[in-house]
């Protein structure tokens, strides 16, 4: 019986910056969900096999995706490193992860999933970790505190970063007639029922997202610096 020899892997004609920015490029444009080595291979120019030079499946392509945007943002951060307040610096690497990520819903599902593939990920975490450091907090409260601000941005910017409701996306309600729909809903109840909503629905309504990000990473940064400048026992307090 003669044995057939498999075909030979085909050669990449590009390369994993090229396999990487077009990734990036179709999940900003059309989502994960169009995400498919033959889409992909179609914007390159390509076979689908020459794909496989790079990555093995679909999830690794997004693991390594992810991580080619952290590449820019830790670009983009390199100056915060030396704020003399540690404070500052978590609020400005705070602010500049959430920019990278909001408008890119797919992102938040890939952070630091894999950190031996995504070594960018793991250095934009020990970033914000070297500053936490500066706190002279216990080894727990660093990874808690370490750990609540990465949380905080990545879990808001998914958030925020959620495609709109389809009679938006359909163009059949612009997004402040939607908006005004729900505030209209709001007012609407019955205010001994509902007097949280009652008061904030004006705010609500007129709010933006950015704003809301801010404050809620400043309510943050504020709790850890009383932690800081409480102390934990050894005599050293946080850079001021």
């Amino acid at each position: 019986m003669i044995r057939q020899t498999p075909p030979a892997r085909s050669r990449a004609s590009h390369s994993l910056e090229a396999v990487l920015t077009e990734t990036i490029g179709l999940l900003d444009e059309a989502g994960e969900s169009a995400l498919t080595f033959r889409a992909l291979a179609a914007r390159l120019g390509g076979g689908v096999g020459s794909i496989y030079w790079y990555v093995q499946s679909k999830d690794e392509l997004l693991d390594r995706a992810a991580d080619h945007v952290l590449a820019s943002v830790l670009d983009d951060t390199e100056r915060f490193v030396g704020r003399s307040d540690p404070i500052d610096a978590l609020r400005d690497l705070g602010v500049a992860l959430y920019a990278a990520a909001v408008d890119r819903p797919w992102l938040a599902n890939y952070f630091m999933r894999d950190t031996g593939m995504q070594p960018n990920s793991l250095r934009l975490y020990e970033r914000i970790g070297q500053q936490v450091l500066r706190l002279h907090l216990t080894p727990r409260q660093s990874f808690h505190a370490a750990s609540a601000v990465v949380g905080f941005v990545v879990g808001v910017a998914a958030d925020m970063g959620q495609e709109p409701p389809a009679e938006v996306i359909s163009g059949a309600v612009s997004r402040d007639e939607y908006m005004h729909g729900v505030v209209n809903q709001w007012r609407a109840l019955d205010p001994a029922e509902h007097p949280f909503l009652h008061t904030i629905v004006d705010e609500f309504e007129h709010h933006r997202d950015i704003d809301q990000f801010r404050a809620g990473l400043d309510l943050l940064l504020d709790g850890l610096r009383l932690q800081a400048e409480r102390g934990d026992g050894s005599g050293r307090s946080a850079d001021r």
